[in-house]
């Protein structure tokens, strides 16, 4: 006979609690019909015992026994795993103190080891345990998931599925899908695992949701917001390709688009996928802001400039309250963006028309002299070809470039030729302005002058005499 009592599990699972005593049953039959047996219960792991560690089994007879863990916060993990070990020795007596037992099983031939049975710590708490840091991918881990998640109700899959999605676990959110959790599954407020998983930002993530049936539902869900919010194209790039019928202006309950999320929090990058998959720029929100509204009144500069270029009236759109981009951004004091939202703008059309006292204002509130508008015109280009003489000189008095070009590679020299305006001409070269017009696009525009008109200026006449005979 190699054994004397049988055990009736191959497992012993422990429900690990937090903060709680913890108990596993399991029995242990004597084999032997007429002989009593002593029996010694020990695992290798010191958090775990048993009331007593040694145990009489008459003959025939079957006991239960119970495996406990003190009170923790963390569950009795251990590497390798644990295991109870059963050794049993015959008992002809039938009796015998604790005294008497533990000399009854000091080594010998006479002790059997009847059995090693495995221990597995299980349950939710384990689970949540191995998911929090600093626990890792690792194979060790693997194992320790998958017997924990075998003491798990699918309430607790689905709830730890919520954990693991948070936290950007993709391992976890695979295994614990697998194990049957409801991926479709929101809170009561109805947010859902993807939106915790785009949250968290990790990529895989999302995918491994998307491949495994994630199911949108456009009364709830505002995935793209969530990414906005984070600024992580690559994420809307994912979720446009596994939905393909995704809404990019879908709004939220505040009548926001993620355009609108985007543009509050200066993500550029954002904005720029968002309008490349057909995000407009131009919706307002239930209080009549417009992204830009929301990039302005943040202070955000660059998010701000690029909605100009891509809107059509948001730049000039109100608000319920009345107020434009510019009235919000000088209302928050964010003077860095006044040229922008509408000094630029009033400085140019009061260099066109000489309204000098609007451009000074202008610059005094702080219009950038060398803004450009969206031909890449400066003021200073706008007054030269307009002929306006003291909005030159006020301009260059304030630094504006004598020789900076436009889009078509045009400086206020060159504009202020085409519009003929000799005395701006003048001003221009003598502040500097390079008089070598060889790179002005065209001799033909060049020989329509009354040269004339340019006789008393000899450093202008003569590149423009060289430049019509070569013609």
């Amino acid at each position: 006979m190699d054994r004397l009592v049988k055990p009736d599990v191959k497992e012993v699972a422990l429900t690990f609690t937090r903060g709680q005593k913890c108990t596993a049953a399991f029995r242990l039959t004597n084999l032997m019909h007429t002989m009593s047996v002593a029996v010694s219960l020990s695992t290798t792991n010191r958090s775990l015992s048993f009331p007593q560690p040694f145990y009489i089994l008459p003959p025939l007879s079957t006991s239960s026994f119970s495996l406990l863990s003190d009170p923790s916060d963390h569950p009795p993990l251990s590497s390798p795993p644990d295991s109870v070990t059963v050794r049993s020795a015959m008992l002809p007596t039938g009796k015998a103190n604790q005294d008497d037992l533990r000399r009854l099983f000091k080594p010998g031939p006479h002790v059997f080891k009847d059995a090693s049975i495995p221990i597995s710590i299980v349950g939710p708490h384990v689970v949540d345990f191995l998911l929090s840091p600093p626990n890792t991918k690792t194979l060790e881990v693997s194992f320790l998931l998958s017997k924990a998640i075998s003491g798990c109700e699918e309430s607790d899959l689905t709830s730890l599925l919520r954990s693991a999605a948070k936290s950007g676990n993709s391992y976890f959110i695979s295994a614990l899908i697998d194990a049957g959790a409801d991926l479709n599954h929101r809170d009561s407020e109805g947010q859902s695992v993807m939106s915790l998983a785009i949250q968290s930002g990790d990529i895989d993530s999302v995918q491994i949701l998307i491949e495994s049936g994630f199911v949108i539902d456009d009364s709830i869900d505002r995935l793209l917001h969530d990414a906005a919010a984070i600024d992580r194209s690559d994420l809307m790039e994912v979720l446009c390709l596994g939905f393909r019928e995704i809404a990019v202006n879908l709004a939220d309950f505040r009548g926001r688009t993620a355009i609108h999320v985007a543009a509050s929090r200066g993500h550029v990058d954002s904005l720029q996928f968002l309008v490349s998959i057909g995000g407009d720029p131009d919706l307002v929100d239930h209080n009549g802001w417009t992204p830009l509204h929301c990039a302005a009144a943040e202070g955000h500069h660059e998010s701000a400039e690029f909605l100009i270029d891509h809107s059509t009236f948001a730049k000039y759109a109100v608000n319920s309250d009345g107020k434009t981009s510019f009235a919000l951004a000088v209302e928050k004091g964010h003077s860095h963006l006044y040229d922008l939202l509408q000094l630029g703008d009033s400085l140019l059309r009061a260099a066109r028309i000489d309204d000098i006292h609007a451009m000074k204002s202008c610059l005094a509130e702080g219009g950038r002299v060398n803004g450009r508008d969206q031909n890449g015109w400066t003021p200073l280009h706008r007054a030269a070809f307009k002929g306006r003489l003291e909005s030159v000189k006020l301009l260059l008095s304030h630094g504006a470039q004598v020789d900076v070009v436009d889009d078509s590679g045009h400086t206020p020299l060159q504009r202020a030729l085409e519009g003929r305006h000799l005395q701006v001409v003048m001003c221009l070269i003598d502040h500097g302005a390079n008089s070598n017009l060889k790179s002005i696009n065209g001799v033909e525009m060049v020989g329509s002058f009354n040269m004339d008109c340019f006789k008393n200026h000899p450093s202008l006449v003569s590149p423009l005499c060289q430049e019509k005979e070569r013609a």
